[in-house]
């Protein structure tokens, strides 16, 4: 029998391709199923394939366009729902023009699906059955989703003050939902204990997530006409948007595409900013922070596994971090309902963000920010926060 032949792609994905501990700088094959490295360390995905503009004329608007800059092997282990090219909206703040991506118009609601469907992709690629997965609430639901649709065994473990909304997205796609008293923190343990058994799927550990969520730069250079903004107003908890949005621009810039890197401005709640924190204080770590219960439960992370990482973007890029108060969350989240935008109490996160940095730079800079989840998932807690202008 002639011995198969291996598609050219397949080949150059393999040789091009690879994981690299963060911590001793030990490198591992894609195809090996882990999710970190033997020494404890993050691990990152280098991969030097990318697309080209002249080939994107004819491809479907989502995020699998830039299927070449996607670490995923054969098409045949895309999981897809066609997630992807979300409306770059000018919206009016201070009556000052402001670009927001409407990522809440995703297939589970959240920008979360970026990552959810290349990882489970990943998952598919690797053979793997059955996986665990931690989550305030977003990341879960995208989780179990795209593993129902990949049909892989799914646990994700959730902090117990975890919105009913979300917990019943997350049980109706059909995964093993775990509630976790305490902490995230405490929840994020629960998980990798699990995880002894199966398949971490942690969006914050597990770096085939963060690109998924790198789209997000791609969509917003090209539908600037492939150039980069100014700023870039994100809100923070794991910091899987933000280090997504660095390593797009980073690779656009670093393929000729744009000019610039934008500068990242990381926002967080009052009540849980351990990134300004650190920020502030010259670290670059977060060890124990002491979070105060907030609305906005998507940033409430305490200790953000990659915090180096997420500091040294936002240095990298000139940027800085920013808090807001529950007060100009709750005001930010009305104006946006007024306005005709049903957003999470989270997104509200970065249009408050967003209104303080206005406040304080450049009236020509083009400026970038997010709508992260929708507002349905949290219908219960919104209502309660605005019923007496009802």
């Amino acid at each position: 029998m002639p011995e198969r032949s291996v598609p050219v792609y397949y080949l150059l994905s393999i040789i091009m391709t690879e994981l690299l501990c963060t911590e001793c700088g030990a490198k591992y094959s894609p195809s090996s199923p882990i999710w970190k490295c033997e020494c404890g360390g993050l691990l990152d995905v280098e991969h030097s394939e990318f697309f080209k503009i002249r080939d994107l004329a004819d491809r479907d608007c989502n995020m699998w366009r830039y299927r070449e800059a996607i670490p995923v092997d054969a098409d045949s282990n895309i999981i897809s729902l066609d997630e992807g090219f979300t409306p770059l909206t000018k919206l009016q703040i201070n009556n000052r023009e402001v670009y927001f991506k409407q990522e809440h118009l995703f297939p589970t609601g959240s920008f979360k699906d970026r990552g959810a469907s290349v990882l489970l992709s990943k998952v598919k690629e690797l053979e793997i059955g059955k996986i665990v997965e931690d989550s305030s609430g977003n990341a879960g639901a995208a989780v179990a989703a795209y593993a129902a649709s990949a049909g892989v065994e799914c646990k994700i473990f959730v902090p117990e003050y975890t919105g009913e909304a979300k917990l019943a997205q997350i049980k109706l796609y059909g995964a093993e939902l775990m509630r976790v008293s305490g902490s995230r923190e405490d929840t994020a343990a629960a998980a990798l204990v699990a995880a002894e058994e199966s398949y971490y799927a942690g969006h914050s550990w597990n770096p085939f997530f963060l690109h998924g969520t790198k789209t997000f730069a791609y969509e917003i250079a090209e539908q600037l006409g492939w150039s980069a903004p100014d700023a870039l107003v994100l809100p923070v908890g794991n910091g899987t948007l933000l280090l997504g949005a660095y390593i797009g621009f980073s690779e656009l810039q670093n393929h000729g595409i744009t000019e610039r890197m934008p500068k990242l401005v990381g926002v967080q709640a009052e009540r849980c900013a351990p990134l300004y924190k650190s920020f502030r204080e010259g670290s670059d770590v977060t060890d124990y922070y002491n979070a105060k219960k907030t609305i906005a439960e998507g940033v409430t992370v305490a200790n953000p596994v990659r915090a180096r990482q997420i500091l040294d973007a936002v240095r990298t890029t000139g940027g800085f971090f920013a808090t807001v108060t529950e007060e100009e969350i709750t005001e930010s989240l009305k104006k946006m309902l007024k306005t005709g935008y049903l957003i999470e109490p989270t997104a509200a996160v970065a249009v408050a963000g967003t209104t303080k940095y206005l406040s304080q730079h450049h009236e020509d800079e083009l400026i970038v920010s997010v709508f992260t989840g929708h507002g349905l998932k949290a219908a219960g807690k919104i209502h309660k926060l605005v019923k007496e202008e009802i």
